[in-house]
């Protein structure tokens, strides 16, 4: 089958339902923006008729990642994961990340002439460089020959696609995100019991997260942060006086960001932020650094719904006039529907032609 015949009978369901593979190391139990995309992205498919399977390293024997042991590394998956693939006999393959199961995913597709796609969800190379001090432009060269074997690339936004362009990446597709605008809404403020107004931090509390940025500013009010991760303990012990919510979930979550006056993004390596999304669609501003992902997610608002600059103190204040309706409008605009709809188009069949 042709890929436009391929894409056509997956848009439309066709005479069977596709069956769709996902290779991803990142997965349940984890709680981060790849998880959450990817649980969101297989409901919307198996809604529109498809078969969708998810394999992670819930499936195989794992170790803790170094610097990170929430994240949990599969060890040696190549021989069981060749064979899942195999029974499950998937029409399309995507590889979603680029770790061990990406690898032997990606070695065994290459191995039998099969094709498959890949998305840029995370700017590793960055990460390792906040963690170990390693310039990212050494890992570069490895991002670009881990995805330029597949069909496309998928990318979360405008300006991600143009950086990765520049470094000689190949086949870019758009791929956006969306929102639950119905367990993210406008809702009855919580009381935090601390004087306003209120900016939070709403994400894993990890190193490549910046936060510090954030909790340094001189900002009038109080500094909440919700979520947890590996630089939790030492954010409590230097900064007393910030609110340290833990993780929430659900309504818990949803209500956290209505509870908000500005929400803080202080992430400069974040390719999306799921986060900004919610928060808006919670009807709360958003203060950002002007780079990838905030700037893409806050463009073409109609009205004021945050802002974003090189300055995050500046950008928190001038959040704090934001239209709180206009935010819940503008993330009105980021469907989960359109997202399925967008991956379905970028798939391939397995066979290639």
């Amino acid at each position: 089958m042709a890929p436009d015949d391929f894409r056509a009978r997956l848009l439309a369901v066709g005479p069977r339902p596709a069956r769709i593979l996902i290779i991803s190391d990142a997965w349940e139990p984890q709680v981060n923006g790849v998880v959450r995309t990817l649980q969101t992205l297989a409901r919307e498919l198996r809604v529109l008729g498809h078969n969708v399977e998810i394999v992670g390293p819930d499936r195989f024997c794992t170790i803790p990642c170094p610097t990170y042991p929430d994240i949990r590394l599969s060890l040696f998956p190549r021989r069981k994961l060749s064979r899942l693939i195999e029974d499950y006999a998937p029409d399309a393959l995507h590889i979603a990340t680029e770790g061990p199961l990406g690898l032997s995913a990606r070695k065994w597709a290459r191995k039998r002439g099969c094709a498959f796609t890949t998305a840029f969800h995370t700017r590793f190379p960055e990460y390792v460089h906040a963690r170990t001090g390693l310039p990212p432009a050494l890992f570069y060269g490895f991002l670009r020959r881990f995805h330029g074997a597949g069909q496309g690339m998928m990318v979360a936004t405008a300006s991600l696609r143009g950086e990765l362009a520049g470094r000689g990446f190949k086949s870019l597709r758009a791929w956006s995100r969306g929102v639950d605008l119905a367990l993210f809404c406008p809702q009855p403020r919580e009381d935090w019991g601390l004087p306003g107004p209120i900016f939070i931090y709403v994400g894993r509390v990890a190193v490549e997260k910046n936060i510090r940025a954030f909790l340094d500013l001189d900002l009038p009010g109080s500094k909440v942060v919700v979520g947890g991760g590996p630089q939790l303990a030492a954010l409590r012990r230097d900064y007393p006086a910030v609110c340290f919510a833990g993780p929430r979930y659900g309504a818990e979550l949803a209500r956290a960001y209505a509870s908000a006056d500005v929400f803080v993004f202080p992430s400069r390596t974040d390719t999306f932020g799921l986060v900004i999304l919610e928060a808006l669609a919670c009807g709360t501003p958003v203060a950002a650094f002007n780079v990838t992902g905030p700037k893409d997610v806050l463009a073409d608002a109609d009205g004021n719904i945050g802002a974003v600059d090189d300055d995050l103190r500046a950008a928190a204040l001038a959040a704090l006039g934001a239209d709180r309706a206009a935010a819940r409008r503008h993330a009105e605009r980021f469907s989960w529907r359109a997202c399925a709809e967008m991956f379905l188009s970028h798939l391939v069949p397995l066979g290639g032609h």
